[in-house]
């Protein structure tokens, strides 16, 4: 009788191993999310119907057709408490118009008040301008709406990865000669090759919900022309996302058409492609090719990287969403400039956004004044567009970014004090961001209760 109820025991173990580890092979490729952050996305075309003698901006010419589609991504985040959205554009800037219009719509249809919306653009030189009166700003507002309606509906808990990668395709743009910036691709210049990636995960499978892809260069491969290099003298002759969108396309071909991804521009204002040329030459489709596939193969090597169980394992499960603005008054050539600037942080992850071109070592000064409070993502062409942000060392040099910056020199330390206070707020780790005590409650409330009424002062 024993020896029977030891076999009978034994089977019973060999059955649940077994079972044990058909269950792991069935699960293969999921893994469990235990997280208070539920999250949404949803990309949509915002091609102009009618594409025939189009004048583009950037660099300006009238084109002919499309290449690819331009479009734009919604991510909708919720932290059980606190909703916010991130848009990305596939255009030359977030203009003001189009950002406090779009606010408007996704708090409408998306339930996210319009304090908490990013609005980013690639800085694509080969889309169209914005005019809220025109069939295309209309519906390109329209469709901002819609999609975040649509990211809001599929909210889902997930958590978050992390990773960083580099690409090759980037290069300064100035050389200081004799005292004097002149243009020049300059390998030895200033340059940010890194590539930063959030892929937001339910779980389900290695197919993320949304990835977050954030790079620096101008996405003017597609433009230029000077007027001495085949086959685009006059810079190329169709409408494109130029490489912010042909990444976006390989990374989404890469998981089947399954995930929106959406690219995030950063301090690029002196980084542009490396095609040499008198100064420069426009790209055809081997450079946009190896630029699309570069950068998105960088996304894509990090995404797979950030799903193993090493990574997994270092996941957060707790992803608070804070979020903080102001519109300062900067010195400008001929008068005050206003900019609205916005931190972002999303559990670990901080966003910093610039509205205009911010010079490349703006990020790098920000990234070390954050240390390791935080991990941050510096963006510029967000939630409005001044034009270029030069550095203050810039004007003593000369050349195109500082000539031609609305901004004065006395602009730069002003912009990066501000953005340190908002990420103070955001970060929550100096007292007076997380203290009770009645002064620091009322100048909290303050705060909060003049970044609304800019945001409102703004529709």
């Amino acid at each position: 009788m024993i020896r029977s109820c030891v076999s009978i025991a034994r089977c019973l173990a060999l059955l649940c191993l077994v079972a044990s580890s058909t269950a792991v092979l069935a699960a293969d490729g999921r893994f469990e999310v235990q997280s208070n952050l539920r999250a949404g996305a949803a990309k949509v075309d915002i091609t102009p119907q009618e594409v025939a003698e189009f004048p583009v901006v950037g660099h300006r010419r009238n084109v002919n057709g499309v290449r690819d589609p331009l479009r734009a991504g919604v991510l909708v985040l919720d932290d059980g408490e606190t909703r916010a959205a991130i848009v990305t554009l596939d255009t030359i800037g977030a203009w003001s118009e189009l950002v406090t219009l779009a606010r408007q719509r996704i708090e409408r249809q998306a339930g996210v008040p319009a304090a908490n919306v990013l609005v980013a653009a690639s800085h694509n030189h080969s889309g169209p301008g914005f005019n809220p009166e025109s069939d295309w700003g209309r519906s390109v507002v329209t469709k901002i709406g819609d999609a975040a309606a649509q990211a809001a509906a599929q909210l889902r808990p997930v958590s978050v990865g992390y990773g960083e990668d580099q690409i090759s395709f980037g290069i300064n743009r100035r050389k200081v000669i004799n005292g004097r910036a002149v243009v020049r691709l300059n390998p030895d210049g200033p340059n940010d090759p890194r590539v930063k990636v959030l892929r937001f995960d339910d779980g389900q499978s290695l197919t993320p919900v949304a990835v977050l892809m954030h790079a620096v260069c101008h996405p003017c491969f597609f433009t230029w022309g000077d007027k001495g290099s085949a086959p685009y003298p006059n810079g190329y002759p169709r409408m494109s996302a130029d490489f912010p969108g042909e990444a976006q396309s390989f990374v989404e071909m890469c998981y089947g058409g399954e995930t929106s991804s959406l690219f995030l521009q950063g301090c690029a204002g002196d980084i542009r492609p490396n095609l040499p040329g008198y100064p420069y030459r426009c790209a055809d489709e081997a450079d946009i090719q190896w630029a699309g596939r570069d950068l998105g193969g960088a996304v894509v090597r990090t995404l797979a990287r950030t799903v193993t169980r090493e990574e997994l394992s270092q996941r957060a499960d707790f992803y608070p969403i804070k979020v903080a603005s102001s519109v300062i008054s900067l010195p400008g050539k001929t008068g005050r400039v206003d900019a609205e600037l916005m931190a972002m942080k999303i559990g670990p992850y901080l966003l910093l956004t610039m509205p205009g071109e911010p010079m490349v070592e703006y990020g790098f000064k920000l990234e070390q004044a954050i240390a390791d409070r935080a991990t941050p993502i510096n963006i510029g062409y967000a939630n409005g567009n001044i034009g270029y942000i030069a550095t203050t060392d810039a004007y003593e040099v000369g050349g195109y970014e500082p000539n031609t910056s609305k901004l004065a020199p006395e602009a730069e330390p002003l912009i990066l004090e501000e953005l340190g206070r908002l990420a103070d707020r955001v970060v929550g780790d100096v007292f007076e961001s997380f203290s009770k005590h009645p002064k620091d409650v009322q100048r909290r409330e303050a705060e909060e209760k003049a970044a609304k009424a800019a945001t409102d002062n703004r529709k």
